[in-house]
This record gives C-alpha cells, sequence and structure tokens, in this order.
C-alpha cells in the first residue's frame, strides 16, 4: 500500500487563514496495487489530478499550509464520504439506496478511472477496503480539520481551498452550447459552502492572472466541498478546478511547455487568496 496518507507543507510563520489541500494528485502507486489492477501503470494514471501539487505547492511561502494526499485517488478517494462503499467491487457490501457517485464507479474505493475503465478483475474483500480507510482516509481528513480548526482558532475563519484539475473534455458540454471554454471552475456547492464575497476575492484571484472563470458547472464540489463548507460557523470550502489541457500533455501525462508559465500566474493567484481575511487580527498569540 501507499507508504503516507498525507504530506503537509507548512509556512515559516502562519499569516494566512487559508488552508490549501489537493486530494487527487498523490502518485504513489505501490507495487502491490499495481499488481492489483488490470491496468497499465500508464493508464491507472488517467483520473490522477497530475501536478497540481507542484502547481499550488507555493502556498507556504505566502503564511499557508499545503495538505497533499500520498495515495493515488484510483486507490482511494478522499473526496467521498468513508462510507460510499460500492457493492460492485467491496465484497459483503449491501445496495443501500441510490448513491450516482457510487452507481458509476466512484466511491470511496474507486471501481473505475477515467472513461469508466475497470481497475479490478474482481471484488475486493471488505477487510481491505476497511484498511485503505483506516490507513490513509481518516488520518488525511483528521488533518484537514486540525488545519482548519487552527486557522479558525487564530483568525475567527477558515477557508479551504480544494484544489483538483479536470480533463478538456469536462467542458465539453458547456462549449458546444457556444459558451466560451474555460479555464476554472470554481465549486461552492451553489452558495452553500462559501460565502459569495470570498468566491468572488477567489473569482478575482484567477480572472486577474489571465484565466476564464465560471462556477459550479460541471462540477460544484463533492463530499469535501460539502462536509467542510459550514459558512455559518466562519468556515468556507471552495473547490478549485484547473483545465489540465493548461499545463500538460493529458495523453501522456506531461507537464506541457507551458507548465512553467501556468505555475508562475498561479503563485499570483495563490498569494491574493491566502491574503483572504489576512486584515482580521489573530485571536492568539503564536
Amino acid at each position: 500500500m501507499p507508504h503516507t496518507a498525507y504530506e503537509v507543507l507548512h509556512p515559516d510563520r502562519y499569516r494566512s487563514c487559508v488552508v490549501f489541500a489537493s486530494p487527487h494528485s498523490g502518485r504513489n502507486y505501490h507495487f502491490s496495487f499495481l499488481r492489483s489492477t488490470v491496468l497499465d501503470d500508464h493508464t491507472i494514471r488517467s483520473s490522477e489530478d497530475a501536478f497540481v501539487d507542484l502547481l499550488f505547492n507555493v502556498a507556504p511561502r505566502f503564511g499557508a499550509p499545503f495538505l497533499m494526499a500520498g495515495a493515488p485517488r484510483a486507490y482511494l478517494d478522499l473526496n467521498r464520504a468513508c462510507d460510499e462503499l460500492d457493492p460492485a467491487v467491496i465484497d459483503g457490501i449491501r445496495v443501500q439506496g441510490h448513491n450516482p457517485r457510487v452507481a458509476s464507479g466512484l466511491g470511496v474505493i474507486p471501481r473505475v478511472v477515467a472513461s469508466g475503465r475497470s481497475i479490478y478483475r474482481g471484488k475486493l474483500t471488505l477487510e481491505e477496503a476497511k484498511r485503505r480507510i483506516d490507513t490513509h482516509w481518516h488520518p488525511y481528513h483528521k488533518m484537514l480539520q486540525g488545519l482548519l480548526d487552527a486557522a479558525h482558532q487564530r483568525y475567527g475563519q477558515a477557508i479551504l481551498g480544494d484544489c483538483h484539475s479536470m480533463p478538456h473534455e469536462a467542458m465539453d458540454g458547456v462549449a458546444k452550447f457556444g459558451v466560451k471554454r474555460q479555464d476554472v471552475v470554481l465549486g461552492d456547492r451553489f452558495g452553500v459552502a462559501a460565502s459569495g464575497e470570498i468566491v468572488d476575492r477567489i473569482e478575482a484571484a484567477f480572472t486577474t492572472a489571465g484565466f476564464t472563470v465560471t462556477r459550479n458547472t460541471p462540477f460544484a464540489g463533492a463530499y469535501i466541498t460539502q462536509a467542510y463548507g459550514r459558512p455559518t460557523r466562519n468556515q468556507h470550502a471552495v473547490q478549485i478546478e484547473l483545465g489540465r489541457s493548461l499545463y500538460m500533455n493529458e495523453a501522456l501525462i506531461r507537464p506541457n511547455g507551458n507548465f512553467e508559465a501556468v505555475q508562475k500566474a498561479l503563485q499570483g493567484v495563490v498569494a491574493e487568496i491566502a491574503s483572504i481575511g489576512q486584515n482580521r487580527i489573530p485571536l492568539a498569540a503564536e
């Protein structure tokens, strides 16, 4: 199994109420997992948010922590509830109601990667599923909530920037109606997961840097945005989806010629997002 559940990059000094996180960029594909899948080493990466960690790892420079998953999404999906178990891939699980994510093979233990390609030939044991959840899901989410709690304790509010990437075809349904293909999709669950003022600031950070932005379509936010977005408690969550074609060759899963330019542009975006709430006086001495 992948050795680490997560890695945290801490700033030298905390100066922001923002926590950046990347739950789908893990690429520690342990040999035992690769041996268990019917997919080759390249195809198994097709649902990975490749290189998102390298695009946002500048966050500590601006006083904000950055949490990165260790395990790959194909092994365990941190953007799902731990009880979103798929009976089609886990032995001993009963069908409990209709969950579209589970039904499509995208539960907490995924059955498929991109384009619906099956990961396994048969089923996993319930014991194996629980082991993955205990060793990776719970530690990641415990750390994420801990970082948000610490930010809230310092500044009276906490903001989660949940960083993802989207394949170019994700916007095909929008673009075919004559709408310009957007670079970034911000998901706040249609205003439920974060205050409008904060989402406005995040959108402005991207547009000022030259990115085109839309909200909630086709990605409004999944489990993490739903679970951590609590604006009435001054805890906000915004899902950030960045178009993969901007910075990588999607077929080869390699950075393209624009990678460094996008990485540089995102430094300014991250700096601006991290500055949200910096005019608040810390509530306790650091």
